[in-house]
């Protein structure tokens, strides 16, 4: 199974509500920041994670996805905005948490991680953009 499925990718950018963005910064020149705006105007809830722990676009911000509160609610998708030789430690900290999809941006290919998150029940897209895709798949 490939790693760019047409129907995962649609439903992943319709149906989910809250999209967790490793990487996240308040950097907007940052593709993070670009990718979490636009999904966020498009009604979508989001969740900094970065190592600074700081609020960006008005949510407050975690140091790990492993210190998000269940209250926050599931996280339908996590998007890993970070080196790929960094991927898959995000990868696995999504896996653990529980999350239900993993999304990894243009240029950001781990394949072996992506195969962990698939054999562990998540959805994988990788080595596509959000922002392309919506504009694609409205």
């Amino acid at each position: 199974m490939g790693f760019a499925d047409v129907d995962v990718i649609r439903r992943l950018l319709h149906e989910s509500k809250t999209w967790a963005f490793v990487g996240l910064g308040d950097n907007p020149e940052r593709e993070a920041y670009t990718q979490a705006r636009l999904l966020q105007q498009r009604g979508k809830r989001i969740i900094p994670v970065h190592p600074s722990g700081a609020t960006v676009l008005g949510e407050r911000g975690y140091t790990s996805l492993a210190e998000i509160p269940a209250e926050e609610g599931p996280l339908d998708v996590v998007g890993i905005y970070r080196r790929a030789e960094h991927a898959g430690q995000a990868v696995d900290e999504a896996i653990a948490v529980g999350a239900r999809a993993v999304w990894l941006p243009l240029d950001v290919v781990d394949e072996a991680a992506a195969r962990r998150a698939q054999e562990a029940g998540l959805d994988v897209v990788m080595d596509r953009c959000p922002g392309v895709e919506w504009a694609l798949r409205r």
